[in-house]
């Protein structure tokens, strides 16, 4: 069960430590925690990036740099920090002590936005087990810290009553929360098993968080979906279906968004969801164009899709909100999709295009053929009605005939009735 508890508005210092290993731009990085942190309901104050070879493993920042850090929360009236990476309890415990101060992480300032967000029964179990398993690894030892943790951003989910309980009780539930979200695999699994026996074509939206994927659902099925200009404004994914011109059916699915350093238990929480991408036969990515930032979050998108296991999946890339003066062009092609379009979701601009894309992609993975089925057959009509999209039909006097795109494995069951 998800608790919250009663939130006052924090000023809060954004802490970096740039090791110049190239993988992240900390100045990103914090622009992004800065934007993580207003969503959350904190109010940012300043921020502070201490250059070193290496996060300092007992206090991550460097001994003259946490007087600095000190100093400038004195000058700034600060209530807090938040660092730009997911600390021990040991770094918390060693930061709050010098610093006399509360200190939260990036992984504590997600989980409580997700905390926030998660509506369904399947996204509240999932951010529960993530939230616990944080808790769990931050429990030993905290005694002055998690009195502190009452109040302001990072208190959402287990509350101090969960706080109080001991390890066994947190593992307890940690271990009835794993048996939940293995009946949502099962259940997911089972939903794709369906999807796959009908052939209906599946194509999930991916993306950087706020890209735009909920509008765009809601563009070209009428989904209904909650899009709003904030980060990780829906975590539930919801699958629609779209019916073309031409009368074939394809099922769009949104996915939850990406972000830089997605915390590691949040991606093993949200698997089950986010590998619907996995399993899906096209991934329509989705960029936020008019942001300044747009090559490292389709950087991270890719990352992330690795670490899945679905970076193998044909992409189609659309530049979405084209529509703002803020979009710096030319947008570039991207070389990991097979087609990039630009399109304004919101205002509907070239979202018939996107769909005309990816027509003829799948269309590419069936072999156009014509077939002739004998009256006292209809039961493979279901078949070529489920599986096959379908260019032309008429009554012969041999039977029904079409000419349609068909899988391989539909083409070998029709095989005996394909016509030249």
């Amino acid at each position: 069960m998800l608790y919250e508890t009663e939130k006052e508005t924090e000023r809060v210092i954004l802490v970096g430590v740039d090791t110049g290993d190239g993988e992240f731009d900390t100045e990103s990085c914090l622009d992004e925690l800065g934007e993580l942190a207003k969503t959350a309901g904190a109010e940012v104050a300043g921020r502070l990036i201490q250059k070193r070879e290496a996060i300092n493993r007992a206090t991550y920042l460097g001994k003259g740099k946490i007087e600095e850090l000190k100093n400038y929360i004195d000058m700034v009236d600060a209530t807090g920090i938040i660092c730009d990476d997911e600390l021990s309890q040991n770094q918390i415990r060693n930061l709050e002590n010098a610093l006399d101060t509360k200190v939260m992480d990036r992984t504590l300032v997600i989980l409580d936005i997700f905390a926030g967000r998660a509506s369904s029964a399947e996204g509240k179990v999932q951010v529960e087990l993530a939230q616990l398993k944080y808790k769990l690894a931050h429990l030993t030892g905290r005694g002055k810290e998690m009195s502190r943790l009452g109040g302001g951003i990072g208190t959402r989910g287990p509350g101090e009553k969960k706080l109080e309980t001991d390890r066994r009780n947190i593992a307890d539930r940690i271990s009835d929360l794993n048996r939940e979200l293995k009946e949502i695999e099962r259940h997911r699994s089972v939903l794709r098993e369906k999807r796959t026996e009908t052939g209906v074509p599946v194509i999930a939206l991916v993306g950087y968080t706020n890209a735009g994927k909920s509008t765009l659902l809601n563009t070209l099925t009428g989904a209904g979906v909650l899009a709003e200009d904030k980060l990780f404004a829906t975590l539930d994914t919801t699958t629609r279906a779209v019916e073309t011109e031409s009368g074939a059916k394809y099922l769009f699915t949104d996915t939850v968004g990406f972000i830089q350093k997605l915390p590691h238990n949040l991606i093993k929480a949200f698997r089950a969801t986010l590998e619907e991408a996995k399993y899906a036969d096209i991934l329509v990515h989705v960029v936020d164009a008019s942001n300044k930032k747009r090559n490292e979050q389709m950087n991270t998108v890719y990352r992330t899709l690795k670490e899945l296991g679905a970076n193998n999946k044909p992409v189609v890339t659309v530049y979405n909100k084209i529509d703002r003066e803020e979009v710096e062009k030319p947008l570039f092609k991207d070389k990991m999709a097979l087609e990039t379009i630009s399109i304004s979701a919101k205002k509907g601009i070239n979202t018939d295009m996107l769909i005309e894309k990816t027509e003829e992609i799948i269309k590419s993975f069936k072999k156009s053929i014509k077939v002739v089925i004998p009256y006292d057959m209809g039961q493979l009509l279901s078949i070529i009605h489920g599986n096959c999209e379908i260019t032309k039909s008429e009554n012969r006097a041999e039977g029904y005939y079409f000419e349609l795109y068909a899988d391989e494995e539909t083409e070998n069951r029709l095989k005996k009735y394909i016509v030249k």
